[in-house]
C-alpha cells in the first residue's frame, strides 16, 4: 500500500484509539488529507472536539463507545458511504496510538507536495495564457501566490524558507543549442524580435532606449539574443552600429563558426528599413519572456515536486530558488512600468532682510490721537493732580 494512504489511516487509527492525541494534532488540517473520507472524518474529529464530547473528558484509556459511532455520523453528513467497519480497519491500521503526532507529520510531507503541484500546474496555465494573450498580470499573480503557499507550508513545516539551488535539477533555464532556440516559439514573437533587432541597427540612438532594462536572454531565440548582446557590446565601447559592424562583431565573438547566426541571416535580420519604435517593440519582447519565464519555473518546481524522495524543507527553499529568474525579469520590468515619481514642490524662497524691512514699511500704522479719526475739537486734556508738597 502507498505509505502516504498507510499513514492517513494511522493517524486516524490513533485518534479513534485515543482521543487526546488530537491535542498533538493541532498543525495539522483536513485539507492535509489525500482521500476525501479521510478529510471528513478528521473534519468530524475537530467537530467533535470543539463541541466536547465526553471522549475528550474521558481519563486513560477508557474512551466511550459512542465516539467511534458519533465520529462516522458526523463525517457522514458531508460524505456517503462511511460505515462503522470502516472505523475498525482504521483503528487496525494504526501501529501505536501514540505516535500520531508522526504519522501526522507523513500526512502533512504528503500535503507539502500535492500543494506545491497544484499551484504549480495553475502558475503555467497562466503563463501559457498570458503568452496567447500578450499579458503578464496572470503569470506574476500567480507566481506571488505560489511564493506566499511556499512561505507558509515553510513555517508549518517548521522551516525558514530560504531560496537553496538544487545539485540534480537543473536551473528553469535551460541552455540553449549551439543553433537552436531556447523553445518552441510562436510566428508573432519571431516577428517582434525580429523587428527590434532590425530597429537598433538602423536607427541611430535606438539601443539607447533598452539597453538599461532589455537584456539577452528575454530572446525566445538564441540567435536573436546572442545579436542582441553584440550589439549591446558596440553600444558599450561606444563604436558605431550598423549592419556591418554587427556582423564584424558576431564574427569576433564565434557566433557565425559555431552556427548560431550567418551573415545571410543577419543580413536578412537587419536589411530592413528599421522603422519603429524600439521601446515599444522591447516591452513586447519582454512580455513574452515573462511568460516564457514563468512557465519554465513552473516546469521546475513541478519536477522537484514530483520526486517523493525530497524532504519539504528542501522542496520548498529549491522551489523559491526556481522563482528566482521570474523575479529578477519582474524587477526589471517594474522598473519600466512603473508611474514616474512626482517631483516635490520646491521650498519656497528664503526671505532676506531687506524683504523684512519692505514688508515692515508697509503695514498700517496705528491712529494717532490727532488724526482725522480723532478730531482736535473733540479731544479735552484729562486734569492732573496737584503736585504733593516736599515742605
Amino acid at each position: 500500500m502507498n505509505p502516504l494512504l498507510q499513514a492517513e489511516r494511522a493517524v486516524l487509527g490513533g485518534v479513534l484509539l485515543d482521543p487526546g492525541q488530537l491535542d498533538r494534532l493541532s498543525w495539522l488540517t483536513p485539507d492535509d488529507f489525500y482521500r476525501p473520507a479521510h478529510r471528513a472524518l478528521f473534519a468530524a474529529m475537530r467537530k467533535l472536539q470543539a463541541d466536547q464530547h465526553p471522549a475528550f473528558a474521558a481519563d486513560g484509556w477508557e474512551v466511550p463507545l459512542t465516539w467511534v459511532t458519533d465520529t462516522v455520523a458526523e463525517a457522514g453528513r458531508n460524505i456517503r458511504g462511511l460505515t462503522t467497519s470502516y472505523a475498525h480497519t482504521l483503528i487496525a491500521a494504526c501501529p501505536r496510538p501514540g505516535n500520531a503526532p508522526v504519522y501526522g507529520r507523513m500526512v502533512l510531507e504528503g500535503a507539502i507536495h500535492r500543494t506545491v503541484t497544484q499551484h504549480t500546474i495553475r502558475l503555467h496555465q497562466a503563463a501559457r495564457a498570458d503568452a496567447l494573450q500578450g499579458e503578464v498580470e496572470g503569470a506574476l499573480h500567480q507566481a506571488d501566490v505560489l511564493a506566499d503557499v511556499l512561505a507558509d507550508l515553510a513555517r508549518r513545516w517548521g522551516t525558514e524558507p530560504r531560496p537553496t539551488a538544487s545539485a540534480t535539477t537543473p536551473p528553469p533555464v535551460p541552455t540553449p543549442g549551439p543553433a537552436g532556440a531556447r523553445a518552441p516559439i510562436g510566428a508573432d514573437q519571431v516577428a517582434d524580435e525580429e523587428f527590434l533587432l532590425c530597429v537598433l541597427v538602423n536607427q541611430p540612438g535606438a539601443v539607447d532606449e533598452v539597453v538599461d532594462w532589455l537584456r539577452p536572454a528575454d530572446f525566445a531565440n538564441h540567435g536573436h539574443g546572442q545579436l542582441y548582446r553584440c550589439l549591446g557590446a558596440l553600444h558599450h565601447r561606444g563604436e558605431p552600429i550598423d549592419q556591418l559592424t554587427a556582423l564584424w562583431e558576431a564574427q569576433r565573438r564565434g557566433l557565425l563558426t559555431d552556427g548560431t547566426l550567418t551573415s545571410e541571416r543577419l543580413q536578412q535580420i537587419c536589411g530592413g528599413l528599421g522603422a519603429g519604435s524600439a521601446e515599444y517593440l522591447g516591452e513586447r519582447v519582454m512580455r513574452s519572456s515573462i511568460a516564457r519565464t514563468a512557465a519554465i519555473s513552473a516546469r521546475a518546481i513541478g519536477e522537484l515536486a514530483d520526486n517523493q524522495s525530497l524532504a519539504p524543507g528542501r522542496l520548498i527553499n529549491h522551489a523559491l530558488h526556481a522563482l528566482g529568474p521570474l523575479d529578477e525579469v519582474r524587477a526589471r520590468w517594474q522598473s519600466l512600468t512603473a508611474p514616474p515619481i512626482p517631483e516635490p514642490a520646491p521650498d519656497p524662497p528664503a526671505r532676506t532682510k531687506r524683504a523684512d524691512a519692505a514688508l515692515a514699511r508697509s503695514q498700517p500704522r496705528p491712529p494717532t490721537l490727532f488724526s482725522p479719526a480723532f478730531p482736535a475739537s473733540t479731544w479735552t486734556p484729562t486734569a492732573r493732580p496737584p503736585l504733593r508738597s516736599h515742605s
